[in-house]
């Protein structure tokens, strides 16, 4: 099962965006998920780009192993998860 977050509702609040993003690697990393789905749509590329900066702060970065803007969709972002050890 991958996990998917739509941003369009969201896209006017910023600290809601940055924390709908945390809070969906944080859940995604802790459930052993493979990958992410953030849906950041076409627009004009600015919710993408907060996005890509977003993934690459250090307390994010630990979270995953890579990521990719989707070739087959530009507005979509997928996040190779990396999986928590567990105890």
């Amino acid at each position: 099962m991958t996990l998917t977050l739509d941003l369009h509702p969201l896209f006017r609040n910023e600290r809601d965006i940055d924390r709908a993003v945390r809070t969906l690697l944080f859940k995604a990393a802790a459930a052993g998920e493979d990958r992410v789905e953030i849906i950041s749509g076409k627009g004009s590329g600015k919710l993408q780009a907060r996005v890509l900066a977003m993934l690459g702060q250090a307390h994010l970065r630990r979270l995953y192993a890579r990521y990719e803007v989707d070739p087959s969709n530009q507005g979509r972002i997928v996040v190779h998860v990396t999986r928590s050890p567990r105890p």
